[in-house]
């Protein structure tokens, strides 16, 4: 219940998900071709750090597209743990935010990242 649908044709992200640990947007994948896969939603597991960051950074507000944004980090940060602010711009470039700026949810990915590695 957490994922939402924001355009319904695979442009904002907001319905980010991971499937077999791939971010794609769920209103484009119909429920039979995901059948026998590992499906995360925000709801999943390991997120705690990037939720954590999300908050003390401030990078929610509105809400809709931050359980895209969060899966889509959570995708980033399981590839790799220690990303430069230009990668984290390119991997989040596919979930649109109209409240934040983008600048908050930067940092909070650079911060849960650090957070995770135990820096």
């Amino acid at each position: 219940t957490g994922t939402k649908e924001g355009c319904g044709e695979g442009e904002c992200g907001a319905c980010t998900v991971l499937v077999d640990g791939e971010a794609v947007d769920s209103c484009l994948v119909a429920a039979c071709q995901v059948a026998g896969r590992d499906v995360r939603t925000i709801e999943g597991p390991g997120l705690d750090a990037i939720r954590e960051a999300y908050l003390d950074e401030g990078g929610t507000q509105c809400g809709i597209c931050t359980p895209g944004l969060l899966v889509a980090s959570k995708a980033l940060l399981e590839r790799n743990p220690d990303p430069t602010e230009t990668e984290v711009r390119y991997w989040l470039a596919g979930n649109l935010c109209r409240c934040t700026g983008y600048d908050r949810v930067v940092r909070a990915v650079l911060d849960a990242a650090a957070e995770m590695r135990g820096a």
